[in-house]
């Protein structure tokens, strides 16, 4: 799914007001609900996309290319949407009916849901709520308890549910104030004794799927670190090409040229050629998990593959970056410069906990 340049126009044009603002700005929003792209992981049948694994990888990818908060933002509401697949079918069709229905929270398990009868009393602080403002729904996981006691699942672990909770319901504490990502306010909140409904609970689990769609069959584990993956790669394509452009204008400085250029150069071309290569990979890897998926074929050896290679990228991305940014002079420590915001970026996105490499 190609961008428009139109599109592409807004996106560059934008994307300094989001930072500015911390939080993305109302022409951002629009040129999202008009796309549809919170809602990627949303049956075309419920007003989504209805994209398939790799077309949306590609979409997020191209994103991140022009704009890493946004696309940053994007991903995870996405992400949070893609639970229509797992919500209660009577529930979903009327939120997803709105232009602008959009889930996000926290993965954290950092509540507590207290049963009573078919109904549940939450309360708890969540860290992390990316796209936080502009949220119809928070989502969050909970341990259950009855009676003030913890139920346990069958393994004799905690038992755990994730929740939605409309937003008129949630507190937000504004306290997102990072270095990078200004723009996706990713705030805590907060819940002091929420009621709500069983149908208001679900789990993140493919085999307890609500709907029938192939996409709500593939395990979750994968589809959270392929489209994390895919936000670093677009940062790092965008950085490697303003990188390329800046080495250019500096083989035009007669020092630069006899003292440095080949050696960057060569740094760069390897860079930019491993990039290409790792690349290729991932995205095989989606697809052919996707292609076995419609097969009915098990796909066991290529996820622990996918979790493999999405963390072994990152860290070759952060440490590239690293080598590279020095090479930007003065001009890319500047906070407004695009290869100062990608880096920001790509730094602030590595704090997240998935594709860290001791998360394995």
């Amino acid at each position: 799914m190609q961008l428009i340049d139109r599109d592409i126009a807004v996106l560059k044009d934008q994307q300094r007001k989001g930072i500015q603002q911390k939080s993305l700005s109302d022409e951002q929003l629009e040129l999202i609900y008009r796309n549809k792209w919170f809602k990627i992981w949303v049956p075309q049948s419920l007003n989504g996309l209805g994209l398939d694994l790799v077309g949306g990888l590609s979409l997020l990818k191209e994103l991140a290319y022009w704009d890493g908060g946004l696309a940053w933002t994007v991903t995870l509401c996405a992400g949070a949407n893609l639970f229509v697949g797992f919500i209660d079918p009577a529930v979903g069709p009327d939120i997803f009916k709105s232009e602008t229905a959009c889930f996000g929270g926290s993965g954290q398990i950092a509540g507590v849901a207290e049963r009573e009868g078919k109904s549940y009393r939450l309360k708890g602080l969540w860290k992390y709520a990316t796209g936080a403002p502009h949220l119809t729904h928070f989502t969050l996981n909970a341990y259950i308890q009855e009676d003030g006691q913890s139920l346990l699942d069958r393994d004799g672990n905690p038992l755990v549910k994730s929740f939605f909770v409309a937003r008129e319901f949630v507190l937000i504490h504004y306290d997102w104030d990072s270095f990078g990502l200004e723009a996706t306010a990713s705030h805590s909140f907060s819940l002091d004794n929420i009621r709500v409904d069983e149908n208001q609970s679900f789990f993140i689990d493919a085999s307890k799927s609500t709907r029938t769609e192939l996409l709500y069959q593939y395990p979750f584990m994968p589809f959270a670190e392929l489209t994390l993956l895919v936000n670093f790669m677009g940062m790092y394509h965008r950085f490697l090409d303003l990188i390329e452009k800046l080495f250019v204008l500096k083989s035009n400085q007669g020092k630069w040229e006899l003292m440095e250029s080949k050696a960057a150069f060569r740094m760069l071309d390897e860079m930019q050629q491993d990039y290409i290569n790792r690349a290729h990979s991932v995205m095989e890897l989606a697809a052919r998990s996707w292609e076995n998926l419609k097969n009915g074929l098990d796909s066991s050896t290529l996820y622990a593959d996918i979790a493999i290679e999405s963390r072994e990228f990152v860290e070759i991305i952060l440490s590239n970056v690293t080598k590279l940014f020095p090479h930007t002079g003065i001009s890319g420590a500047e906070a407004d410069n695009e290869l100062n915001i990608l880096f920001r970026n790509i730094f602030t996105a590595s704090q997240h906990k998935l594709l860290q490499k001791g998360f394995l």
